[in-house]
């Protein structure tokens, strides 16, 4: 091997690479965030080695002390990354035996790029994963606390964008909240699949090596190694997995994000986003924009396009290991970014906002919300639900053309729709009737919206202790 070739695989060839080659299929500008845990992955590596004897003991501790010495350096800024040697590994690896000698050589013993790889994403993904359930806890806590502060407050509820029942803001921060909770049980199910150990099946077909992967799994956390060689340095279901979680969650948040916006406009009016998370106009002195929101709105689709890369990446590939898969740490990383980002501000944002509950309150007194209540009390008093429909409607009309809600209506008025409406229909008109009367699980009612408030705060403490016991 010359020095033109690479060092890693350059005793094939005869010429060196093209240097546009060389820059066009490196991948260290952004696998050298794995530079942790490659050194961990091949601290394990070298750990097992000795424990079976291909290694000695001091050529064990030689490898352990160069790498955390290389890690220190990385650390400190002091590692100049090299597009020569193409990837984290080859600069970790250079920069080992630079520091130890030859004994830096046999570090890759047993082991390729293709399963040392598949173990970095594995380790690093796992940490984020971990980074990003903390947040979607906090946001979760945040949110169920404000809900738990607002079981009182009457808000209209929407079916089509428009007034349908009255419910409560604490319910309806609540449907958030159950969002939230799928999407945190589905990552810490992706975990799980995630958390399987690929190194040890080297290129491809394992090694005639030694090896004792269960400890090599064990050292790292791991619940077992990849049973099959070929699949295990070709998957990458875990990173499609992530990023379908990821497009979830950002579709939730997107709805969220969504009515925000409404709610803080003019129009609405039912909340008030902290100033801290809003802009104003360069031109119209009078704007408070809801940046952040909107931001995190529009972010959804960058993250959708990462799903839809990840999936194409991988329909055609042959078994095993194929260069394509390079291709898959720039949406993966993004992806954390994007969602550890978008859950810092909500988690920080959502529990923040200020409900304007007299504004909510005349909202759902406008648009005839208490519509339902009066069809079922009259299906109480012996009235074929489908008369009920229509003995509304007309109510309805009427109340349209009067500019009269149904709660404002004398009794005389009502009674021109149909003679079982009594005195007692009043209790039923009320948004405050409407909502305690919804006491069932699930329900309106704020007593209801305690308790729920306080189920999803036990679940949550028991799926966070299940986590940390994993």
């Amino acid at each position: 091997m010359t020095q033109a070739t690479n060092q890693s695989w350059g005793g094939r060839f005869s010429e060196p690479t093209d240097a546009f080659v060389a820059a066009f299929t490196a991948s260290i500008p952004f696998d050298k965030r794995l530079y942790h845990h490659d050194i961990r992955g091949s601290i394990a590596h070298a750990t097992m080695l000795a424990r079976v004897g291909v290694l000695t003991d001091d050529e064990r501790d030689s490898i352990i002390d160069g790498l955390k010495a290389i890690e220190a350096e990385i650390e400190r800024g002091e590692v100049e990354w090299s597009i020569a040697l193409e990837d984290i590994h080859m600069n970790i690896e250079a920069r080992l035996t630079d520091k130890i000698g030859i004994t830096g050589k046999k570090l890759h013993t047993g082991r390729s790029r293709n399963d040392q790889i598949a173990t970095d994403i594995r380790l690093y993904l796992r940490d984020e994963i971990d980074a990003v359930a903390a947040e979607l806890a906090r946001l979760r806590s945040g949110l169920i606390e404000l809900a738990d502060r607002e079981a009182d407050t009457i808000m209209p509820g929407f079916t089509h964008l428009q007034t349908a029942q009255p419910v409560t803001f604490g319910h309806h921060l609540l449907a958030w909240q159950e969002m939230l909770t799928r999407d945190h049980e589905r990552l810490l199910d992706c975990r799980k699949r995630v958390n399987v150990l690929p190194l040890g099946a080297a290129a491809l077909a394992g090694t005639t090596y030694p090896i004792d992967r269960h400890v090599t799994a064990e050292l790292l956390g791991f619940d077992r190694p990849a049973e099959n060689s070929l699949d295990a340095v070709s998957d990458r279901d875990f990173a499609i997995e992530f990023t379908a979680f990821a497009s979830i969650l950002l579709m939730h948040l997107s709805r969220m994000s969504e009515e925000m916006v409404l709610w803080a406009s003019a129009q609405f009016d039912f909340v008030d986003l902290p100033d801290r998370f809003c802009t104003g106009s360069s031109i119209m002195p009078q704007k408070k924009n809801p940046d952040v929101p909107e931001l995190v709105r529009g972010k959804t689709g960058r993250v959708y396009g990462h799903l839809m890369s990840l999936l194409t990446l991988m329909k055609s590939q042959p078994l095993a290991y194929n260069k394509d898969n390079q291709e898959d740490k720039e949406p993966l990383f993004d992806t954390l970014d994007t969602v550890k980002g978008c859950l810092r501000a909500f988690a920080d944002m959502a529990p923040a906002l200020v409900a304007k509950p007299d504004n909510m309150l005349e909202a759902a007194r406008r648009g005839f919300s208490t519509a339902t209540d009066l069809a079922d009390y009259l299906v109480r008093a012996g009235v074929a639900f489908r008369d009920a429909h229509e003995i509304v409607g007309k109510a309805v009309a009427y109340g349209i053309e009067q500019r009269k809600d149904l709660s404002e209506m004398s009794l005389a008025e009502l009674k021109r729709f149909s003679d079982v409406i009594g005195e007692d229909v009043f209790e039923v008109l009320t948004l405050e009737g409407s909502v305690a009367a919804r006491n069932h699980i699930g329900g309106t009612a704020p007593d209801q919206v305690r308790a729920a408030a306080q189920r999803a705060r036990d679940a949550l403490g028991t799926l966070q202790e299940s986590h940390h016991v994993a």
